[in-house]
């Protein structure tokens, strides 16, 4: 159980890696912000994942950190570059890992990740979404109400006092 842990820890990290490093190339504001809730969900997988195993006295063990995403393209091309790749990278996690789940003896884990795939399989769904051209993906705005644009290529900008 340990060792099966610790795997789905490694893959699960890895992707959440995968996403930081993509949101970098999705500027569209919708989209954007629809990989900064599937990142937050990540975040709380991985801290389950991490108790999981503490839980069996085991630690996890931080994978390696990945290489940057790269994109082809750029703007519109790069963003559907990197939402294609994610979205295929989704579904060969839950090809991966579904059988696996489905024949744990440990309900308490099994249940655990199979919260895990189900929300891998709905950040899957945002993706395709994303790719069809659907921008209410987390729900939508008021009438005549936009975003003003698209959204940097980072997270922070430093001190905003300067």
């Amino acid at each position: 159980m340990l060792g099966l842990l610790r795997e789905f820890y490694r893959d699960k990290a890895v992707m959440r890696q995968s996403h930081v490093s993509a949101a970098r190339f999705v500027s569209d504001y919708n989209f954007n912000n629809t990989y900064q809730y599937v990142i937050a969900r990540e975040d709380m997988h991985v801290r389950w994942l991490a108790d999981a195993v503490a839980d069996l006295a085991g630690a996890a063990e931080e994978p390696a950190v990945g290489a940057e995403a790269h994109s082809p393209g750029r703007g519109r091309d790069a963003q559907r570059s990197v939402i294609e790749l994610n979205s295929k990278e989704a579904q060969e996690f839950l090809d991966r890992w579904r059988p696996r789940i489905n024949a744990l003896p440990n309900a308490r884990h099994r249940q655990m990740l199979n919260v895990i795939l189900g929300e891998t399989l709905e950040h899957k769904r945002f993706f395709d979404l994303a790719l069809a051209g659907r921008d209410d993906l987390l729900g939508r705005r008021a009438d005549g109400m936009g975003t003003g644009g698209g959204v940097l290529d980072r997270r922070w900008m430093g001190d905003i006092t300067k």
